[in-house]
């Protein structure tokens, strides 16, 4: 019954993506003006010096999470840091530019040659990273401004069956790759224009969009962080990364007695269970199971990659310049449209319809690669998603997942082991 409720929430998001009303691409010409374009000048070296006092910030909230975490282990601790995030990140720089937007801007530079990537922005990038692999995903746990508000809300969290967490859990490797994709063609920043929570930390935005993130911070109240866990892209990144932390957040400090508050206190469900309360598999039948689904491997890679390069004609209607060439050659009395801005300036750059048609189909090209190796993506992440369920880790105690933990300490205050 509860996997229901939260399927009919997941319908909702997407219905609210569906019907955002669609927008210009250009702002509205202006062919003959007085106006007379100002000589550049050199930006103020202040504005440099703010970028990198996001980095400094950055970097100090995520060393005093991973300080609190894993060595005063205290949960008010990080929960100051929490809501330092939101009034720093979230409403004083209004949640731009974030880790989770800098993905875009990375990929763009490694794609186009003639994108200059700020160093800032390539440090906002890094620097969670790096921290997942020494400390785990500290930046989720209070640092990052769109996981910190939801949070902050969680108030009576329900279980969610297994299945359906595994399930929503392939949606951020989707929304990383549709990210990455539309970076690299040119087409959009994905993560930025669809952010759920930048219309409230700016207090203005689109109508939709403000409704959809108050509809995300609602369903916080009981799917604890639903953004974070089941579509966050950057979040992606950290639960592969923080596999392979150096130290990370421990439940207990010396040996751990199974009272299970723990995984009482732990709204994500990050929480490994012992041995002891699971049912060890048999080894023969494992192995078989294990050695037939890393055989399939390739084979779903193969088959996504299909499905991708034949999905790239509908993909690449995402791109400007490619829907305004389907649009033109199909409905050409579009041309004598006034009110269509975007077919007037093209109009106006005194291009030929043959050369809108060759650049279109340069940008389709690109989709047809990108759509390939995105299916290839998303196959290797189902596979060995599916694969690591038939591993068995021998645990002896209750541990926090470090794939899943968000370092938060809730389930520290709830350890009766001093």
């Amino acid at each position: 019954m509860k996997g229901s409720r939260l399927i009919l929430v997941i319908l909702i998001w997407l219905g609210a993506f569906s019907i955002l009303p669609a927008q210009q691409r250009f702002p509205k010409p202006e062919f003959r003006t007085d106006y007379t374009q100002p000589a550049p000048t050199t930006p103020e070296s202040r504005a440099t010096a703010m970028e990198f006092l996001d980095v400094a910030v950055l970097l100090a909230v995520m060393s005093l999470t991973a300080w609190f975490a894993i060595r005063k282990r205290s949960r008010k601790g990080i929960l100051v840091l929490t809501i330092v995030s939101i009034i720093y990140f979230g409403f004083y720089k209004k949640g731009c530019i974030c880790p989770i937007g800098s993905i875009q801007n990375v990929v763009l530079a490694l794609a186009n040659p003639g994108y200059s990537l700020p160093l800032y922005v390539l440090l906002l990038f890094l620097l969670p990273l790096v921290f997942s692999l020494l400390f785990g995903r500290v930046f989720c746990g209070a640092a990052c401004p769109l996981g910190a508000i939801q949070d902050l809300l969680i108030f009576k969290p329900i279980t969610i069956a297994p299945w359906l967490r595994k399930t929503l859990g392939i949606f951020p490797y989707i929304y990383l790759g549709l990210a990455v994709l539309f970076a690299a063609t040119g087409t959009e920043f994905i993560i930025c224009r669809y952010d759920p929570f930048i219309g409230i930390y700016r207090t203005h935005g689109p109508y939709l969009m403000i409704l959809l993130g108050i509809a995300f911070l609602l369903t916080g109240l009981f799917v604890a962080r639903p953004y974070c866990r089941f579509l966050c892209p950057y979040g992606a990144l950290l639960n592969i990364t923080s596999r392979f932390s150096w130290k990370h957040l421990s439940v207990y400090p010396t040996h751990c007695i199974e009272c299970k508050l723990c995984t009482t206190a732990c709204p994500f469900e990050a929480i490994d269970f012992p041995d002891s309360v699971r049912e060890r598999p048999e080894t023969r039948k494992s192995a078989r199971r294990f050695i037939l689904f890393f055989i399939l491997i390739p084979v779903l890679m193969a088959a996504g990659g299909w499905i991708g390069s034949r999905s790239h004609v509908y993909l690449s209607r995402a791109h400007h310049t490619v829907a305004l060439a389907e649009l033109l050659i199909s409905h050409p009395e579009l041309r004598n449209d006034t009110d269509n801005l975007d077919i007037q300036t093209f109009l106006a750059s005194g291009k030929s319809l043959e050369t809108l048609a060759a650049e279109a189909q340069v940008i389709r090209d690109k989709f047809r690669t990108g759509g390939w190796i995105l299916g290839a993506f998303l196959g290797l992440v189902i596979g060995f998603m599916t694969l690591n369920q038939l591993i068995y880790r021998r645990k002896e105690d209750y541990q926090a997942n470090k794939g899943a933990c968000y370092s938060c300490a809730r389930c520290l205050d709830y350890c009766p082991v001093e």
